[in-house]
C-alpha cells in the first residue's frame, strides 16, 4: 500500500523537533517522506486529508499483561499481594491457551484505541500472544515470564529463538516474573544465560516496599544491587515499575542502561507508591511508560498513563514544575521504543516503521491551541485518537476497527470464556 497523509501537522518526536506542517508518505510498512507539502506525482492507494490534524509516533505500551483483560474489574480494591496470590492466580490457573489468544486480542483492540502501536507483554504463555498479535497485525515485543511457579531458564531460551523467529510483527526478550517470585538459583542461571547471549533481562523490579525489605531478608541487599552482582545487567535491560528504588540503585541503572518503565495508573491503585521519575531523568536512566495489565489498572489507556506520571511527580514533590508534558510524551513514544528494542519505530523519519497515530484537534479539548504538547498530556484522552496505523497498515480509523477478525466476535468469545469459569 502507499499511503499520502497530507495537510497535516507532524511532530517526528526527534531532538528538539517542532511541529511542522505538510505530509507523510508511507510505503509498505516503511515512511518514505516527512517534510512540508509537494509535487511528488504518485499512484496513491489512498490519500488522506488530516485537515490540520496531529500526526505523531505510536505509543508504546512498555509493560502489559495483555491476556489479563479477563480480570478486569474482578479483582479490585485489594493489596497487591493478597490480589496476586488468592485472587489473580487462581483464576489464571483456568486458562486455555486459546483463551489467552482471545482475550489478549481484546486487549490490542483497546491498545488501538488509545493510539498504541506496540506493547511490551510478560504472560503466561507468551507464544499465545504472539499468535494474537500476528492475527491482529498489531507489532509486541515479548517478555520471558519463568519464576517459580512455571518455566525454565531452557524453556526460556527455546522460547526466545521460536518467537523471534515467528513474525515480522514480534519479538522476544529474555525476562523472569520477579526477584520474590523466583528463586536464587533460578535467577543466577538466567543470569549466566544473558551473558552467553550478549541479550538484556528485564523484569518486575522494586514494585513494592515489602518486596525490597524482603529481598534484604535474604540476600542483604536491594533487588537492583543483587541483580546486578550476579551480571544480570551485563548487556542491559528493564525493571517494570521501580518504585522503591533507592539512590545507588538508579545510578546502577544509568550506568547499566536499564530502563524503567513506570505504570503510575496500576501503582497507585494498588497503593505500591510513586516512583521519583524526575531524579531517574536527572541520572541518564531510560525511562518508559506502561499501562500494566487490566487487573490491576484497569484501562489500557496511555493519555491516563502520561496525565498521572507527570502529575503525581508534581503532588510528591510539592512542585508544578516537576516532570514537564515534553519529557513526558517523549516516556510514551521515544522512551518506550528504546525499552522495548524498537528503535525502528521511535520517530517519525524516513526508513523507519509507519507506526504512527493521527490525533484529532478539533475537539473541544484541544482547544484553543496555546500549547498542542501539553494539551496531548494534560487534555489528551481517546477520543481524540483519529488513526491509529501498525507496520503501514490502518487498523483503527474514525471509530472502527479494521483487523481481521471483528471486534464483536471478539467480544462474544472473551465473554464466553468468563462466564464458563465462573
Amino acid at each position: 500500500m502507499k499511503i499520502r497523509f497530507y495537510n497535516a501537522r507532524i511532530l517526528t518526536m526527534e531532538p528538539d523537533s517542532e511541529i511542522i506542517r505538510g505530509e507523510l508518505h508511507v510505503e509498505g510498512n516503511l515512511i518514505s517522506y516527512v517534510g512540508e507539502a509537494c509535487d511528488r506525482k504518485r499512484d496513491w492507494d489512498r490519500e488522506i486529508d488530516c485537515d490540520q490534524n496531529l500526526l505523531l509516533p505510536g505509543f508504546k505500551n512498555a509493560h502489559t499483561h495483555s491476556a489479563m483483560t479477563f480480570l478486569r474489574s474482578y479483582a479490585d480494591d485489594l493489596p497487591l499481594q493478597e490480589w496476586l496470590y488468592n485472587r489473580v492466580f487462581p483464576m489464571e490457573a483456568k486458562l486455555t491457551k486459546q483463551d489467552q489468544v482471545v482475550l489478549a486480542k481484546l486487549g490490542i483492540l483497546e491498545y488501538l484505541t488509545s493510539g498504541i502501536t506496540a506493547n511490551f507483554d510478560m504472560y503466561l504463555d507468551n507464544m499465545c500472544h504472539a499468535i494474537a498479535s500476528r492475527d491482529m497485525g498489531f507489532r509486541s515485543v515479548m517478555c520471558g515470564s519463568m519464576n517459580d511457579f512455571g518455566g525454565t531458564v531452557e524453556e526460556t531460551e527455546e522460547e526466545y529463538y521460536k518467537i523471534n523467529e515467528f513474525s515480522p510483527l514480534v519479538s522476544y526478550k529474555l525476562g523472569f516474573h520477579a526477584e520474590y517470585t523466583t528463586s536464587g538459583a533460578t535467577i543466577e542461571a538466567l543470569a549466566k544465560l544473558a551473558q552467553k547471549m550478549k541479550e538484556p533481562v528485564y523484569l518486575h523490579l522494586s514494585e513494592t516496599k515489602k518486596e525490597v525489605e524482603e529481598c534484604y531478608e535474604r540476600y542483604q541487599m536491594s533487588p537492583v544491587k543483587y541483580l546486578d552482582s550476579l551480571g544480570m545487567f551485563e548487556y542491559g535491560g528493564g525493571g517494570f515499575h521501580g518504585v522503591w528504588l533507592e539512590e545507588e540503585d538508579m545510578d546502577i541503572c544509568a550506568q547499566k542502561g536499564v530502563s524503567i518503565v513506570s505504570n503510575p495508573a496500576s501503582n497507585v491503585k494498588l497503593a505500591s507508591g510513586v516512583a521519583d521519575l524526575c531524579k531517574m531523568l536527572e541520572k541518564g536512566i531510560n525511562v518508559a511508560l506502561g499501562t500494566d495489565g487490566p487487573a490491576s489498572n484497569n484501562a489500557l489507556d496511555m493519555f491516563r498513563e502520561m496525565y498521572l506520571a507527570s502529575v503525581l511527580q508534581k503532588v510528591t514533590k510539592m512542585d508544578a514544575a516537576a516532570l514537564d508534558a515534553g519529557d513526558v510524551l517523549r516516556m510514551a513514544t521515544i522512551g518506550g521504543a528504546t525499552a522495548m528494542g524498537l528503535e525502528d519505530c521511535d520517530i517519525l523519519a524516513a526508513g523507519k516503521k509507519a507506526d504512527l497515530v493521527l490525533l484529532d484537534m478539533h475537539r473541544p479539548n484541544m482547544q484553543p491551541e496555546n500549547n498542542i504538547i501539553k494539551n496531548i498530556v494534560y487534555s489528551g484522552s481517546k477520543e481524540n485518537v483519529k488513526l491509529t496505523m501498525v507496520d503501514g497498515t490502518i487498523l483503527y480509523e474514525n471509530g472502527s476497527f479494521y483487523t481481521k477478525e471483528a471486534a464483536e466476535d471478539i467480544y462474544e468469545k472473551a465473554n464466553r470464556i468468563i462466564a464458563g469459569m465462573r
